[in-house]
C-alpha cells in the first residue's frame, strides 16, 4: 500500500506512520518498492526462529509429511497460541484440496479436530479459563456456539482421545485430529489430518484415519520421551 492509504486506514497522520515505517524498513520488516511498501522476509525468519523452539519440531515435521503421503490429504501440525489454533507445519498428500489452511495460519481454537484436541487434554482450570475467554463465532455449519455444549463435546473427546470436526471450521470439510503431549504431560500441539467431507466419511473417518493418527501421535510422543 501506499503511504496516503496505510495512514488512512490506521487514521494516523501521514508523518507519523512514515517514521514507524522507516524504522520497519531499517529492520527489515517492511520492504518499499516505488511508491509501495509492503511486509519483509524478516517476519519469516523471526516465525521460523519461534517454530525451531517447539519441542521436536523435526520429527513433527516428519511426521506430518509421512501422514499427508500415507492418508492423500492434507496433515498438519497446530499449537494453541492466545486463544486461536496456529498452523506451525502442512503438507498435502496427492489427493489433498487447497482449503486455505498453511503455515502460520490462524483461526477459532475450538472450530478445528486439532484445536479441539488440544483444548480438551489441557488441565481442567486452564481449560475453562480458555473456553470462558472463547468469542465463540460460526465458522461452520456446524460449528459449537454454546460453552456448555462445548464442555461436553471436549469430554467425549478426552475418553475418544481423538477429536473430529465435522464441517465444523469449513463448509465441506472433515477433520480428524489428537493432541501430542511432551515428558510432562503438557499439551505441545496436535497432530491432523483433514478432506473432503464426501471423502472423509464412514469407516475412512471413524476407524481408518484415528488409527493412523493415534498412531502418529504415540511414535512422536516416544521420540519426544527419549529425546
Amino acid at each position: 500500500a501506499r503511504l496516503d492509504e496505510l495512514a488512512a486506514a490506521l487514521d494516523r497522520s501521514e508523518s507519523t506512520v512514515h517514521r514507524h515505517l522507516s524504522t520497519l524498513r531499517r529492520r527489515g520488516y517492511v520492504v518499499k518498492t516505488g511508491e509501495r511498501y509492503r511486509v519483509g522476509l524478516q517476519f519469516l525468519t523471526v516465525g521460523g526462529a519461534a517454530r525451531r523452539r517447539i519441542p521436536a519440531y523435526t520429527a513433527i515435521k516428519a511426521k506430518v509429511d509421512r501422514l499427508a503421503e500415507q492418508t492423500d490429504e492434507r496433515a498438519q501440525f497446530i499449537v494453541m497460541e492466545n486463544g486461536e489454533r496456529v498452523y506451525v507445519y502442512t503438507e498435502t498428500g496427492e489427493s489433498a484440496v487447497q482449503t486455505g489452511a498453511h503455515t502460520g495460519r490462524r483461526g477459532p481454537i475450538q472450530s478445528s479436530a486439532a484445536g479441539k484436541a488440544i483444548l480438551a487434554n489441557l488441565p481442567a482450570r486452564q481449560r475453562d479459563r480458555v473456553i470462558d475467554s472463547l468469542d465463540l463465532v460460526r465458522t461452520g455449519p456446524n460449528t459449537i456456539t454454546d460453552r456448555d455444549e462445548l464442555r461436553e463435546h471436549l469430554a467425549g473427546v478426552r475418553e475418544r482421545g481423538v477429536a473430529f470436526n465435522l464441517q465444523e471450521s469449513t463448509a465441506g470439510v472433515h477433520a480428524v485430529g489428537a493432541a501430542v503431549t511432551g515428558r510432562g504431560g503438557e499439551v505441545i500441539g496436535a497432530l491432523s489430518v483433514s478432506g473432503p467431507a464426501t471423502r472423509l466419511k464412514d469407516d475412512r473417518l471413524e476407524t481408518e484415519l484415528p488409527d493412523v493418527i493415534l498412531a502418529a501421535t504415540n511414535e512422536l510422543e516416544l521420540q519426544i520421551e527419549h529425546a
